[in-house]
């Protein structure tokens, strides 16, 4: 089956709101580089839209109203937005559910140690990465630190072209014959992913005094008192709060445009913020809704959706609960009901076939980039195993609405049969028995520093999105 290349389809008109739908994108990257960041740019792009917040509702006890919408936010890390309907809400809800972590280096709660007059930050690596993709590359501090009073110290440092940034070593060629010889998997150690953040074992002030006269050899360990004395003066941290710190190492950098057309955007963290903005995009400007919409954009998918901020907690049934006592219309049936006839598109992206890697793929069944919005009817691994296998009568609701709106679509697996595989959000919210199928945004480099994907694809996921929130209506049980 042969498809049209989404750029083919524009005009100037359109290739000018997918350049300008682009840059707002690369924009959220940029002050989105972990999952706090980007929950707190998504409350503020609610409330410039006239959101307003769940638990200020609840305090006040204001009744929601058709067209109204709300936003639930938890632990800084996941959010759910709703735009109220004016059909029951036991008719279920339109839901696009995102992820909004990403691979990454997490510092660890004892971090900090010297050898040989260098200062080191211990990590843990957080989520599937190629271990070699981080050395010898420059790398930027993102997260926070929580003191004991409860003051919440922010640090994002390597992103001002003023900024330092931070880095983890490697053997230089000369004497990497032992590392070469290793599998890739084996070549850089988890343990050995720290990262260097200083080498100068004094503060030097104007009461200095130049030459060797009087010096004294380094103790072991004044490089990392050095380090401890400018963490103190530049941001009131001692050592001790870093055990309640969350500190991410991420590539510095900003999202760039790719290739001499600039037809791409090559950045990091586009798995999932390639679908996250997107959804949060259409959920601000898809019109008053006949059955209730719905945005989920969570945390923790990257290491299996666990703990309280993952897709596998109550977080969303709670606020959504909440929202219903709003609406005057709670019960727990009418919850149960709401759910299952819910319909959702897990918002995840795709792995775009790669002509250099093309023995990894069955080209047909493959996700291309510039071909539109992917649909995978099941993710998992060998006999689909962990995997959610949407329903035909489902997907044809949704070609029906995507057709009609003139959107571009394809379908994919995730590389060959036994090759690999991989999974998203949707198995659990299918628990609930609603409907649910995979739909994202093609991706080269997938879980590397810097992923690419094409503005067309983009753009198309954000148009797709909106149609799904306006106009899908399938349900499965009438009430």
């Amino acid at each position: 089956m042969k498809r049209i290349n989404v750029w083919n389809t524009y005009d100037l008109e359109l290739q000018k709101k997918c350049d300008d739908f682009a840059a707002s994108y690369m924009n959220f990257l940029d002050h989105g580089k972990t999952e706090r960041e980007c929950v707190d740019q998504i409350v503020r792009i609610a409330e410039e839209n006239g959101f307003r917040e769940l638990n200020d509702l609840i305090e006040k006890g204001e009744r929601l109203q058709p067209g109204d919408g709300v936003y639930f936010i938890w632990m800084n890390k996941s959010a759910v937005l709703f735009r109220i309907g004016t059909k029951p809400m036991a008719d279920g809800l339109n839901i696009l559910g995102a992820h909004i972590d990403s691979p990454r280096l997490d510092v660890k709660q004892n971090p900090l140690y010297e050898d040989t007059g260098l200062a080191y930050l211990d990590t843990h690596y957080y989520g599937g990465i190629k271990k070699y993709h981080y050395v010898a590359r420059p790398l930027a501090i993102h997260g926070v630190v929580v003191k004991k009073s409860g003051e919440t110290v922010e640090l994002a440092i390597g992103e001002d072209e003023d900024d330092p940034v931070f880095f983890v070593s490697d053997i230089l060629i000369h004497l990497a014959q032992d590392q070469m010889k290793k599998t890739a998997s084996e070549a850089v150690e988890g343990e050995n992913l720290d990262l260097l953040i200083g080498s100068c074992p004094v503060r030097i002030t104007a009461d200095s005094k130049a030459g060797s006269e009087g010096k004294k050899p380094s103790e072991g360990d004044d490089v990392r008192k050095a380090v401890l004395d400018l963490l103190l003066e530049q941001y009131g941290i001692e050592e001790a709060d870093f055990e309640s710190a969350e500190l991410e190492i991420v590539p510095a950098g900003k999202a760039r445009e790719a290739g001499f057309d600039r037809s791409m955007v090559l950045a990091y963290g586009q798995d999932d913020r390639v679908c996250a903005y997107p959804s949060l995009a259409a959920m601000m400007d898809a019109s008053a809704p006949e059955r209730t919409t719905c945005c989920l954009l969570v945390d923790k998918e990257e290491i299996g959706s666990v703990g309280a901020t993952g897709m596998q907690s109550h977080f969303f049934e709670n606020a959504l609960a909440e929202v219903m006592n709003l609406c005057g219309c709670y019960s727990e049936l009418v919850l149960r009901r709401a759910l299952a006839n819910s319909c959702m598109l897990s918002s995840d992206v795709s792995a775009a076939y790669d002509p250099l890697y093309a023995s990894c793929f069955e080209k047909k069944n493959a996700a291309m980039m510039g071909e539109g919005i992917v649909f995978n009817k099941f993710t998992g691994s060998r006999g689909k195993s962990g995997s959610n296998d949407s329903n035909a009568e489902y997907i044809a609701h949704l070609r029906s609405i995507f057709d009609e709106a003139d959107i571009r679509t394809q379908t994919a697996e995730l590389g060959k049969v036994d090759v690999g595989g991989g999974g998203t959000i949707a198995y659990i919210l299918a628990l609930y028995g609603m409907n649910v199928i995979d739909s994202g945004v093609a991706v080269l480099n997938m879980h590397a520093p810097y992923e690419a994907a094409s503005k067309a694809d983009i753009y198309e996921a954000y148009r797709a999105y909106r149609v799904f929130l306006e106009h899908a209506s399938y349900q499965n049980m009438q009430v």
